[in-house]
């Protein structure tokens, strides 16, 4: 949450007692809304740790999620560098938009969005049906055999590159990254963890 020194600062004055908050899932990046606080608004956030906005329709704290149950809960809130905006992090529970997509913004995602999409998919699959698919077939042969098939991906896309065939080399960094991932899900790890630790290295 915010330091007493980052409150402060925050100019309220400047857009008339409420702030944009730009709402963006803390794992895939995707933007999710646009919503105003005023300071109260703001406390009720940090306090509760769920999205509250001040509603200028309704003249009102307003939480998002009080009806539908579609919180989002907040990870981090930073200001930008004039004061006057806030970026907010959240998880959120279910869709963000009321039209029931998971951002008001539409299908306008970054591509990296299509990652985390995959990751919450395979994660699905850890305990389906060996028959319903092949991911599900893939968790039940266990660990050995899906860090096996990371090992005979992994040789593929090096040889792939070697003979300067972008095309299969494409296609092998794609079965490569589909069993990396499945095997981090065996493992109970996720590509924020990696992403994290490469981060923590530069």
């Amino acid at each position: 949450m915010l330091t007493e020194q980052q409150r402060a600062q925050l100019d309220f004055e400047k857009t008339d007692g409420l702030l944009p908050a730009v709402i963006q899932h803390a794992v895939s990046g995707e933007v999710l809304m646009l919503g105003y606080m005023n300071d109260e608004a703001l406390r009720v956030t940090e306090q509760s740790g769920k999205v509250t906005f001040w509603s200028r329709t309704k003249q009102r704290l307003w939480t998002k999620g009080e009806t539908s149950g579609h919180f989002l809960n907040v990870v981090s809130i930073t200001p930008d560098c004039d004061n006057d905006t806030l970026l907010i992090l959240v998880n959120p529970i279910g869709p963000t938009c009321h039209l029931g997509t998971s951002s008001c913004f539409g299908e306008a995602h970054h591509q990296w969005h299509f990652l985390w999409e995959l990751e919450q998919l395979l994660a699905s699959r850890k305990t389906a049906d060996p028959a319903s698919s092949y991911t599900a077939k893939l968790y039940a042969s266990g660990t050995k055999r899906i860090a096996q098939k990371v090992g005979e991906e992994g040789v593929e896309t090096a040889l792939a590159a070697t003979v300067n065939d972008r095309h299969e080399l494409t296609n092998e960094a794609s079965d490569l990254m589909y069993h990396l991932l499945v095997l981090l899900q065996d493992q109970d790890l996720d590509l924020t963890t990696v992403i994290e630790n490469l981060r923590s290295r530069h």
